[in-house]
């Protein structure tokens, strides 16, 4: 039986939604786009986009969730907001902040102007040395990787280049796809 390694699950660099770090929010989102319409309908949409600096190396990922923060400025204002969910607060005190911070209060017409006027520069996050993995590692390795970290995709490298990414969901499916085949 043939070892799975990160390389034969990964999306090629070439085939994911890539943006310059110059590019606005709205760019952004139709590059998203645009590389998901070119998927195979069998595959899963990407749920990142992945900015380059002028020399075409991988700066940063954006997450739909990034997204989103961008486009809310009061999101700035809050400290330490990705912890509040896991560290046992109520719905009822994740809800008052919506309120207390004066959050999404503007009408949505805004979120058009802001898309075209934020940079993706202006809040894209650098890649952590824990998003990378060899394009050599094992299925195994990868997806320890992506159990203990908070993260949707890893970037796939071949001596420190990025060459695709390898998405959760294209481990999760990989490892459905076994399950089915097993015999009881």
């Amino acid at each position: 039986m043939k070892t799975i390694i990160v390389k034969d699950l990964m999306v090629p660099l070439e085939e994911y939604a890539t943006v310059s770090q110059e590019t606005t929010l709205r760019e952004a989102v139709l590059a998203l786009e645009k590389a998901q319409m070119a998927l195979d309908p069998s595959q899963y949409k990407h749920r990142a986009i992945l900015v380059l600096d002028k020399s075409g190396k991988v700066l940063g990922k954006i997450s739909m969730k990034d997204i989103l923060i961008a486009l809310e400025p009061n999101y700035g204002k809050l400290e330490g907001m990705g912890v509040l969910a896991r560290s046992g607060y109520s719905p009822d005190l994740i809800k008052s902040m919506l309120e207390d911070n004066a959050l999404w209060l503007e009408p949505f017409q805004f979120v058009c102007e802001r898309a075209s006027q934020l940079k993706v520069s202006d809040f894209v996050k650098p890649i952590e040395d824990s998003e990378y993995v060899d394009e050599k590692a094992t299925l195994g390795e990868a997806i320890h990787q992506l159990v203990v970290y908070p993260y949707q995709s890893l970037l796939v490298t071949r001596d420190k280049k990025v060459l695709g990414i390898l998405r959760l969901t294209d481990v999760f499916k990989h490892i459905c796809d076994k399950i089915k085949t097993c015999e009881f």
